[in-house]
């Protein structure tokens, strides 16, 4: 069974959106939504972290969460009896710029402009290449461009800032023939992965577009069969 919250939000709009096999909403409610126990009152920064996330910590999940299953289901206007999903969004975002900035590890890679923790290639200790899920709570000082990049909507000042930097600043550690490389680190030697990732480079493309003109957001919400999954589980969407 899958349980929020993670990126998996997408998992139930698609199933309840099925013309032919939909699953019951109880299957939402009760699985995803815990049984109503996917709410929390915990707080970072003083904004509201609103439900519960799957990590050890209390500052949020990698960012990927705000990004996968909000590609085509547009968080704004967006809520249902658990949460407003724009403010979950906004506030996940803001949260874990907010700890970059905090950097309790002291890491050199992050600043004002350098920030963003998700899932992506990550720095061996021997300048190898791995893979991690970065977040407040696995922290490795190494920033994923594709996180603040993606959270454009969320945080458009501090995305648009982070882009600058990452071209301006870092164009010759970062920049290759596809934009920017997937993961780097500042720590010691300067690293980068120099590799791409389609689930990073792609979110990066359309929450730009998603930003610029809501042209992704727009496509899907007027499927009717989606429109008719999130009726199915509750969801409302204003204006």
């Amino acid at each position: 069974m899958i349980e929020g919250y993670n990126e998996c939000l997408i998992t139930y709009i698609m199933a309840a959106s099925s013309p032919d096999h939909s699953i019951d909403a109880s299957v939402y409610h009760n699985g995803w939504a815990r049984g109503g126990d996917i709410t929390t009152e915990v707080e970072a920064y003083n904004l509201p972290l609103i439900l519960k996330h799957n990590t050890r910590g209390d500052k949020g999940g990698p960012l990927f969460w705000a990004h996968y299953s909000y590609l085509g289901l547009n968080p704004k206007g967006l809520s249902d009896e658990y949460a407003n999903y724009w403010d979950l969004n906004v506030n996940h975002s803001k949260i874990n710029y907010l700890y970059c900035q905090e950097n309790p590890n002291d890491f050199e890679t992050y600043n004002e402009n350098s920030w963003g923790l998700t899932a992506s290639y990550t720095r061996k200790p021997d300048d190898g290449i791995g893979y991690s899920a970065h977040s407040p709570d696995n922290d490795k000082g190494v920033v994923s461009p594709t996180a603040a990049l993606s959270s454009l909507p969320y945080t458009p000042e501090e995305s648009m800032r982070a882009m600058r930097y990452f071209f301006e600043d870092q164009n010759e550690l970062l920049w290759g023939p596809a934009g920017f490389y997937d993961a780097f680190s500042l720590e010691g030697t300067p690293w980068v992965a120099e590799k791409y990732l389609a689930i990073d480079q792609g979110p990066i493309v359309v929450m730009i577009e998603n930003h610029r003109s809501g042209l992704i957001w727009d496509l899907f919400m007027r499927a009717p069969e989606v429109q008719e999954g999130l009726e199915k589980l509750g969801f409302n969407i204003s204006k």
